[in-house]
């Protein structure tokens, strides 16, 4: 399906997914936490467009994890992370300082979360929640403590247990093994329509949650349900259309 994202209510009909999932799985970075917030709040001083660099440190954040995997190769997303980092400062023929390059790793530690993330939780808490992420364990333990929000998670789960990361469907696996629920009664939500379309093809329910108003992509595995916002879910799951 090509186009701009469909109603809501047009992906529940056309898929008819009975929206009465058991738990919910929530991918972190572009989901939860809003990625792009690192270089807006720590990349004071460094020069040139930094929106370009934020674009491109997580472009090639993602390739590498990719790669990495592929070439059966992994290094944790805290190493991935730092080198892409440094490639989008060498593509984009950035200077900066050994010490500006730490200042947004560690920054990267605790990105913000988006703004309706703590409303979008308190309206879902009453089923289990988790986390699957490409995040290493101590990188996921600091950005959902530095947002506050570990109360809200029965699973952090990482990829860092297999040694690879999304789209493989043993990643996606591990979410329904730790919640000891099928894949089928789970809704796994993610803002990256490539983590969507695994997740669907591994069998879970999908929400993709599209901000950004992008294009749908016809990959054969379209998400049950598109939102703008997260705690718009909330509402679809009881019933009524999306505020």
């Amino acid at each position: 399906m090509v186009g701009a994202a469909p109603d809501v209510r047009h992906f529940c009909r056309l898929n008819a997914v009975p929206l009465n999932p058991q738990a919910i799985i929530f991918d972190a970075y572009g989901t939860l936490f809003d990625v792009h917030s690192v270089i807006r709040n720590s990349g004071a001083g460094i020069p040139g467009d930094i929106d370009a660099l934020s674009q491109l440190w997580r472009q090639k954040q993602l390739e590498y994890t990719w790669l990495r995997s592929l070439m059966d190769r992994y290094e944790d997303f805290w190493q991935i992370t730092a080198a892409a980092l440094r490639a989008a400062v060498r593509q984009l023929s950035i200077k900066v300082t050994d010490k500006q390059l730490e200042s947004l790793m560690q920054a990267y530690l605790a990105p913000a979360a988006f703004p309706e993330v703590v409303s979008a939780l308190e309206a879902l808490k009453e089923l289990p929640l988790a986390i699957l992420s490409n995040g290493s364990p101590a990188m996921l333990a600091a950005a959902v403590g530095s947002n506050s929000l570990r109360l809200y998670f029965a699973e952090i789960i990482s990829v860092d247990r297999l040694k690879t990361y999304k789209p493989s469907a043993r990643v996606y696996a591990l979410g329904s093994e730790t919640l000891n629920l099928p894949a089928g009664k789970i809704l796994f939500v993610s803002s990256n329509l490539w983590d969507a379309a695994g997740a669907k093809a591994f069998g879970y329910q999908v929400c993709w949650c599209n901000r950004s108003g992008m294009q749908m992509e016809d990959w054969g595995f379209a998400p049950d349900f598109t939102v703008s916002r997260l705690d718009q879910i909330g509402e679809i799951l009881k019933g009524r259309p999306p505020r």
